[in-house]
């Protein structure tokens, strides 16, 4: 049984998928497992050669479009490694990290979680992330309530800590990851290599974040999910509620500047509930 079991979620994306693939096969860590889920691609993914060059690479295809959380999820509940990482088909990991993360939630076994700082590339260019973006380590519930401060191909984390969450939330069709690590937050301390092991590309035309729009309903979904069915603490209740207002409200502004009277009221209802 592998150490790590690795996650890679895709949809077509032939090309970039044999980058993610070999940065996973280039790492210097090698007691892993690789399960790539093919959400039902228009491409033959299933011919690139790499796939049958390595017998730790298992490949699946879904019979019908999922959507990423179910990929995810899928991967996971077929993998048998005790450690789960998370590699999206459009990023590209540096060959220490596994071995480095291993390494670190070794010897910080209070830990279950641990993800690494990143380099940011936007249209073929490197970009500094936002100071908004910047990753801490340990209690970051309450940064995490504003954005997503977890990315998902920089984590790796238990597979108890993952079952015991209850996984991606497949209902979303955006703002999944978000939702999990708002879920894990909770209750968990979250790790932190000071190193960028991982390289995030954006700027496609395919990527999911650009194509939802007014995320933020995603993220007051999650919202109103945790504080109705998690067990936290008063403290991160008052912390939940204020930032859901807040969306709740600029959203309801935005309908109402639309003239969308339906969504202005599905959104002033929520403010007027906690207010």
């Amino acid at each position: 049984m592998p150490q790590v079991s690795v996650i890679i979620p895709v949809y077509n994306r032939r090309i970039l998928l044999e980058r993610a693939i070999q940065s996973v096969l280039n790492q210097s860590f090698t007691d892993f497992e690789l399960i790539i889920v093919d959400d039902c691609s228009e491409e033959d993914l299933s011919s690139i050669d790499i796939l049958s060059n390595d017998k730790r690479i298992n490949y699946l295809q879904l019979n019908y479009r999922s959507g990423v959380s179910c990929a995810r999820n899928t991967g996971v509940k077929k993998s048998t490694g005790r450690w789960v990482a998370f590699l999206d088909s459009d990023d590209e990991w540096h060959s220490e990290k596994l071995r480095l993360q291993s390494r670190w939630l070794s010897e910080n076994q209070y830990f279950e979680i641990v993800q690494s700082k990143e380099i940011w590339i936007r249209n073929g260019k490197r970009v500094n992330p936002p100071r908004t973006h910047e990753k801490t380590q340990g209690d970051i519930f309450e940064a995490s309530l504003d954005r997503c401060m977890i990315t998902p191909s920089s984590v790796m984390l238990s597979r108890r800590l993952f079952e015991n969450s209850g996984g991606f939330n497949e209902s979303l069709p955006a703002c999944e990851d978000y939702d999990l690590w708002l879920r894990i937050c909770c209750n968990n301390r979250i790790g932190l290599i000071d190193r960028n092991l991982l390289t995030r590309y954006g700027g496609h035309d395919d990527q999911l974040s650009g194509s939802i729009g007014v995320l933020d309903r995603f993220r007051i979904r999650s919202i109103l999910q945790l504080i109705e069915h998690t067990d936290i603490t008063q403290s991160q209740y008052n912390l939940a509620v204020a930032v859901l207002v807040k969306k709740a409200s600029i959203i309801a502004q935005g309908y109402h500047k639309r003239e969308n009277r339906e969504l202005y009221e599905r959104y002033s209802a929520i403010t007027r509930r906690f207010c």
